[in-house]
């Protein structure tokens, strides 16, 4: 794995990518509609917003094993979103992910995921980490099939759950 962990946990860098988590000032951003010269001109996408009113919702969600922005190390742009559902149930815990367009196809989605997964499960609480994916969005679907995720079964209404665990990871 290409990621690295500071010793607080508070950011994770991968080769091309910085998961931090979210500053409360750019979540007050993405409500009401203000702009960072920082981030990609499509972010926040649909997905960001809906990550900015959990936050704003759920402020415990901001925790080591929350909700993270997707930094383009190169750029310094923010251009997506990724996060745990913490805390985990019975060792499980969920991810979700979005990349904006712009930078879509780059192999980003995958990048982060694979980093914020391995950091969930070197949490003692955790030993299974799960998605659940629209099967209408085949992109989604890719990134955890090329992550060595394996189908779990169905998810919550219409998608499919899929799930890693910290020796599926052990045998790459």
């Amino acid at each position: 794995m290409l990621s690295s962990f500071s010793p607080s946990g508070a950011e994770l860098t991968t080769e091309r990518l910085v998961l931090r988590p979210w500053p409360a000032e750019e979540v007050t951003a993405v409500l009401s509609g203000d702009r960072p010269a920082h981030w990609a001109d499509d972010f926040p996408a649909e997905g960001d917003t809906a990550v900015a009113g959990f936050i704003d919702e759920h402020p415990d969600s901001l925790c080591e094993y929350g909700q993270r922005q997707i930094v383009e190390r190169t750029s310094g742009f923010v251009v997506g979103s990724i996060g745990l559902f913490w805390p985990p149930g019975d060792g499980a815990v969920e991810v979700g992910y979005g990349v904006v367009a712009s930078r879509r196809n780059r192999g980003y989605a995958l990048e982060a995921t694979q980093a914020l997964v391995e950091f969930a499960l070197n949490s003692p609480e955790v030993h299974t980490v799960f998605a659940d994916v629209e099967p209408s969005n085949p992109a989604s679907v890719r990134v955890l099939e090329k992550a060595g995720w394996r189908r779990w079964g169905s998810g919550s209404g219409a998608t499919v759950r899929f799930h890693v665990t910290a020796q599926d990871l052990l045998k790459r």
